[in-house]
C-alpha cells in the first residue's frame, strides 16, 4: 500500500506538512484496504482521501469545491496534497459518499490511543475525565435523514473530549432529534469519568454506568427528589452547602437502584446540583471536576471556528461523518505536532505559524542532489577543452 507521504523525503516541497502527518504512516499501512466498485483500482485512494480532507480542514476551506478548485488551480496544494494525475470532482464526491468510512474510523480511533499514550496527563488525582456533550450542525433541506423539526434540517454530532489530555476521544453521528442519553455509555470506557450537563440527567443511566464500573459528575435539576441515606458534614466557608448519599428520584417511578452521592455548591449567585458515583474526591474537588466540562464546549467552538469543519462538503451521512472524522483526525494530527516541536497544546497562534511555515518552504525550492564525481569530471575536462579552444585563437 503506497504511503500519504513520506516525511523523510528532503525534497517535499512542504516538509513541515510531511511532518504533521508522520503519525498516519504506520496507521494507515494496518487500515482495511479501500475496495473499488468495479475491477478496476479505486480512482481516488484512501491515502488521497484523507489527505485531501487533512489540507482542506488546515487551510480552512469554505466548501468541496473550493478545495478541488485550489488542488487543481494552486499551484503548492497541487504539489502538497492533490494525488498525481489530480482529483476529478464526481470521483471525489462520489467516493466520499459511498466509502472509505470504515478506515477513517479505523485511523481516528488508532491516532486517538497514540494521542493518549504520548501526550501527558493533566491531572492523576482526579482521574480519567472525559466531557460529554452533542452539537448541532446545520444541514440542507434535501438533506432528509437529518430530521429535526419541520422546516428545518440539523444533524448532531456527540462527542467525548479526554479532559486529561485535551483531545476529543469517541464521536457518534445522528439526526438532531436524537436524545443525547444513549450516547453516554458507549463514549466511556471502564474507569473513566464521564462529565455530562443537565441533559444528560437520567436515573436509569446512572445505574447502568454504575453497574459498567463507569463513573460520571452530572448536574442534575435542583428539584430533583432526594431520599437521603447518609448526609456528611459540609466545612464552614466553603463553596459546598450539601453533600449527602442519597436515592434520586421518586420511588416506583424513576427512583435510581443504587446510591448516589450529590453535591451542592453556590458559586456566585449560581446555584449547582451534581451528581455522581465517585466517594473518593471531597466535595469541592466534585464541583472543581464539573467546572471542567467546560472544555468541550470551548474545543467545539475552537473547531468549528479554526477547522471549518461545519461547511458542509457532502449531504450524506456516511459523507458528513468522513468530513467529522478528518477534522478530528486534523486536530489530533495538529495536538501530536506542538506537543513534539514546541511542547504546547493546540492554539490559533500555532496553526497560523503552521500553515506560514508550509506556505513559506513552498515557496524555496528543494535543493537539488549534489553531482556526482563522474559528472564533475566531465563537466571539468569540457570546461578545460573550451578554455584551450578560446586560448588558440588568442
Amino acid at each position: 500500500m503506497p504511503q500519504i507521504i513520506n516525511p523523510k523525503d528532503k525534497n517535499l516541497p512542504a516538509p513541515s506538512f510531511a511532518e504533521l502527518c508522520r503519525p498516519l504512516q504506520n496507521i494507515i499501512g494496518c487500515a482495511p484496504p479501500l475496495e473499488s466498485q468495479s475491477n478496476k483500482p479505486p480512482a481516488l485512494t484512501f491515502e488521497d482521501q484523507l489527505k485531501a480532507l487533512v489540507f482542506y480542514h488546515l487551510e480552512e476551506h469554505t466548501s468541496g469545491r473550493h478545495l478541488l478548485q485550489a488542488l487543481e488551480e494552486d499551484d503548492f496544494a497541487r504539489e502538497t496534497a492533490a494525488p498525481v494525475g489530480g482529483i476529478r470532482r464526481s470521483t471525489f464526491f462520489e467516493t466520499l459518499n459511498t466509502r472509505g468510512l470504515e478506515q477513517h474510523f479505523h485511523v481516528y480511533a488508532s491516532l486517538q490511543s497514540y494521542a493518549a499514550a504520548l501526550l501527558p496527563l493533566r491531572s492523576d488525582s482526579l482521574g480519567d475525565l472525559v466531557a460529554i456533550d452533542g452539537s448541532l450542525i446545520d444541514a440542507v433541506l434535501s438533506m432528509s435523514w437529518a430530521d429535526y423539526r419541520k422546516g428545518a434540517k440539523k444533524a448532531e454530532i456527540h462527542l467525548g473530549f479526554d479532559i486529561s489530555r485535551s483531545v476529543p476521544s469517541a464521536s457518534f453521528l445522528t439526526d438532531g432529534k436524537s436524545g443525547e442519553r444513549p450516547f453516554a455509555s458507549p463514549i466511556l470506557s471502564p474507569g473513566q469519568t464521564g462529565i455530562m450537563d443537565r441533559g444528560y440527567q437520567c436515573h436509569r443511566m446512572f445505574d447502568l454506568l454504575q453497574a459498567e464500573e463507569k463513573s460520571f459528575v452530572c448536574r442534575i435539576k435542583a428539584d430533583t427528589k432526594k431520599t437521603v441515606i447518609t448526609e456528611k458534614p459540609v466545612s464552614p466557608g466553603s463553596i459546598v452547602f450539601y453533600d449527602a448519599v442519597v436515592l434520586l428520584g421518586t420511588p416506583g417511578v424513576n427512583q435510581t437502584e443504587k446510591e448516589v452521592r450529590v453535591v451542592g455548591y453556590r458559586i456566585d449567585n449560581a446555584v449547582y446540583w451534581v451528581a455522581t458515583d465517585r466517594s473518593d474526591l471531597s466535595a469541592e474537588e466534585i464541583a472543581a471536576v464539573y467546572k471542567l466540562r467546560w472544555d468541550i464546549e470551548k474545543f467545539f467552538a475552537w473547531w468549528k471556528r479554526h477547522l471549518k469543519v461545519y461547511h458542509l462538503i457532502v449531504r450524506s451521512k456516511h459523507g458528513l461523518m468522513i468530513q467529522l472524522l478528518a477534522g478530528l483526525i486534523t486536530y489530533l494530527l495538529l495536538a501530536l505536532y506542538f506537543k513534539i516541536r514546541h511542547n504546547e497544546k493546540v492554539s490559533i497562534k500555532r496553526v497560523r505559524q503552521l500553515r506560514s511555515e508550509i506556505r513559506n518552504e513552498y515557496r524555496i525550492p528543494p535543493k537539488k542532489p549534489p553531482l556526482t564525481n563522474n559528472i564533475n569530471i566531465i563537466i571539468n575536462l569540457n570546461f578545460r577543452r573550451l578554455c584551450k579552444k578560446h586560448t588558440r585563437h588568442y
